[in-house]
Formats: C-alpha cells, sequence, structure tokens
C-alpha cells in the first residue's frame, strides 16, 4: 500500500475530488463571464435605444438599468468561482480555461445579440472545446504546497523572490522608457504590463484562497495573520494595475487583436509564476508536459481565431463554383 507520502513524491491523483471541484468552478466561472459581457451588452443597447449617452461619451445611465446591473453581478459571481478555484485545483490549470470565456460570448452573442458567427468561428469554438479538453487531462494534479504555512515560507524564496522583483523593474522600465515612445503604437507596451502584473495578481489570490479554505477546514484561523492581509492588499493593488493598462489598451487598440494576445501574453507568465512559487510542474510526466503544450497552442488558435475572423465570410458558393470549375477543366 502506498503511503500519501509515496504519492506525493511520484506526483499522483491523490486528492481528485478537490482537482475536480476546482476544475468545475473554473468551467462555471468561464459560463458566468462570458454570459455576463451579454447581459451587459444587452443592456447597453437598451439604453442606446432610449436615446441617453453612451459610456463612451461619459454617460452613467446603464447605472439605472436593472440588467446592466444582473450582468455585473453575473460577472462578480464568475470572479468568485475563479477565485475559489485556485484553493482546489493548480493555477497553471484554472487560469487557460479562461479561453472558454471567450466560447460562451461567441455563442451567446450569436443567439441573442444576432451577430453573425460565421464558420471561421465555429472552427475556433471547436478547437476552444478540443484544447480544454487535452490541457485538462493533462494539466498537473499535484501541488507542493498544501497548507498556508507552507505558503508564507515559500514567499521568502528566492526564485520567487527574484521574479517579484524582476516583473516590477521591468515594469518601471516599460512604463518609464517605453510607454511615452511606444504605448500608442505598440500593443505590446501595455499589455506586458498587464500581464506581467496580472501574474502576481493569480499568485497573491491563490494564496487568498488557500487561506480561507483552510480556516474553513481546519481550526486554524489565518483570517488574523498579517501574512493573508498582505496578499490581500497585494491582490487589490495588482488588479487595480492590471485593469488600468488593460483599459489603456482596449482604448487605443482593437478588441480582436487585444483579446488573443493578452490571453498568450497573461497565460504564459501565469504558468510561469505560478510554477515558480507552487511548483505544479515539478512531478508531471514529460509526455504530459508535452499534452499542455498542445493543448495550450491549440487554445491560442482557438481564441486567435475566434476574435480575428469572426467578421470574415466563408465563400461556399465560390467554393462551389471553383470545385465545378475545375471539374469541367478536367474533364
Amino acid at each position: 500500500m502506498k503511503t500519501s507520502i509515496d504519492k506525493a513524491t511520484e506526483g499522483e491523483d491523490y486528492d481528485r475530488v478537490s482537482f475536480l471541484i476546482g476544475l468545475g468552478l473554473a468551467i462555471s466561472s468561464s459560463v458566468f463571464i462570458g454570459s455576463s459581457f451579454i447581459i451587459k451588452k444587452l443592456a447597453l443597447k437598451k439604453i442606446n435605444s432610449l436615446g441617453n449617452t453612451r459610456p463612451s461619451a461619459g454617460g452613467y445611465s446603464y447605472l439605472k438599468q436593472w440588467m446592466w446591473w444582473l450582468g455585473f453581478l453575473t460577472m462578480g459571481i464568475g470572479e468568485a468561482a475563479n477565485l475559489v478555484a485556485y484553493a482546489f485545483a493548480p493555477a497553471a490549470l484554472v487560469t487557460p480555461l479562461g479561453a472558454l470565456s471567450v466560447l460562451v460570448a461567441a455563442v451567446l452573442s450569436a443567439k441573442f445579440l444576432k451577430e453573425n458567427l460565421n464558420t471561421y468561428g465555429k472552427i475556433g469554438c471547436l478547437l476552444c472545446i478540443m484544447g480544454s479538453i487535452i490541457f485538462v487531462v493533462h494539466s498537473p494534479k499535484h501541488e507542493e504546497i498544501k497548507l498556508f504555512s507552507e505558503l508564507t515560507s515559500k514567499l521568502s524564496d528566492y526564485i520567487f523572490l527574484t521574479y517579484v522583483f524582476t516583473v516590477l523593474i521591468m515594469t518601471l522600465i516599460v512604463k518609464i522608457v517605453f510607454v511615452p515612445r511606444f504605448g500608442n503604437t505598440s500593443i505590446i507596451v501595455y499589455l506586458l504590463i498587464c500581464s506581467a502584473i496580472g501574474s502576481l495578481t493569480v499568485v497573491f489570490c491563490k494564496g487568498v484562497a488557500l487561506g480561507i479554505k483552510e480556516s474553513i477546514n481546519s481550526d486554524k484561523n489565518n483570517i488574523f495573520s498579517y501574512v493573508f492581509w498582505l496578499l490581500l492588499t497585494m491582490s487589490i493593488i495588482c488588479i487595480a494595475i492590471q485593469m488600468n493598462y488593460l483599459n489603456k489598451s482596449l482604448d487605443i487598440f482593437n478588441t480582436n487583436i487585444v483579446t488573443p494576445v493578452y490571453y498568450v501574453m497573461f497565460t504564459v507568465l501565469v504558468i510561469i509564476a505560478s510554477g515558480i512559487l507552487f511548483r505544479e510542474w515539478e512531478h508531471m510526466k514529460t509526455y504530459d508536459i508535452l499534452g499542455c503544450l498542445c493543448g495550450f497552442l491549440i487554445l491560442m488558435v482557438a481564441v486567435f481565431t475566434l476574435n480575428t475572423f469572426k467578421d470574415l465570410s466563408f465563400p461556399y458558393r465560390d467554393l462551389n463554383l471553383n470545385s465545378r470549375h475545375r471539374s469541367s477543366v478536367d474533364t
């Protein structure tokens, strides 16, 4: 009989229930967040039809619209589910599954907003599902850190501190040197700051979720720990910085380009940060690592396809005419 120590050494799925709870929360989070975009879009369309001042022009009439608040509540539920998911599943699994929110938004927009979901969009949806399944099957299912006290000691690890220091220095350099010169012309500038700070956001949020989970399931009350409040404070600060630069990027560049680029940069940096602190990849086998890479590449292509080619029309008619023309030439 294998002991828990043996299982930890081999990296087996010794806590499958916790993993499945985290997986379910991550998927439900994507459903809620993707749905919230559509609900808020419906509310804004209703406001515009009434002749009220648009939000982009400084109007706040949407605050009087119950449907907008429903969308806001739906997004809040999704973000809460996403936060709790970090307490049960590896961050390297939860973050990439955020691509499912793009899938949900694409399908619901075709249904309720009457937006066209063309062939490229359907291919993107299929790839999104395939990539998610592959990533879930091969994702890390073992974590070195299971207790809040273990997290506290890991936070002082020199490798993680080096990563945090690197992110902060890089952010300052980009803000001081590159933002004034290339902020309005290069999509990478703002998104690099947003993604780098966002990777710290996920790590800090996972620490907060782990502290809350342990406080509920045991006699330890981490709410009174200064580390817990430090992580919570840093999470709020990082989220504010992240959202600020994401909004700047969305205001300047096309959303169809911002979304896939941000998804790729953010996910890669989150996987690096969580791998350094939580050692989520330490016990994985080679074929599982390759499987995760393949799944992530498919998700990248899916998100890019859904956002970039959604307005293009697929020329079925021309394709049929061309095939008939070739057949006639061959005969």
